[in-house]
């Protein structure tokens, strides 16, 4: 059976068989709960010298950006001074 030929199977079925199969709402919600904690046992954490390197990466890289945003005030607060006078 072609997965086209299972999914017309599946809808002349109708929407009775969907319904009969659906969890009750607590059940839904315990399923959902399992499959976060399945998920998070995938997660690889960083070791310490790369969760120190990534933590010395985004600081120079804020430092950077506030240095730009500040320069840029900076000089459009000069400049509007110079204008507005």
């Amino acid at each position: 059976m072609t997965a086209a030929s299972a999914s017309k199977a599946k809808g002349a079925k109708g929407k009775a068989s969907d319904e009969k199969k659906r969890r009750n709402v607590f059940a839904r919600i315990a399923l959902f709960i399992r499959q976060i904690f399945a998920e998070l046992k995938k997660v690889q954490r960083p070791t310490r010298e790369e969760l120190g390197q990534m933590f010395s990466t985004v600081l120079a890289f804020v430092a950077i950006i506030m240095i730009v945003v500040g320069l840029l005030d900076l000089g459009f607060g000069r400049l509007t001074f110079w204008v507005f006078g």
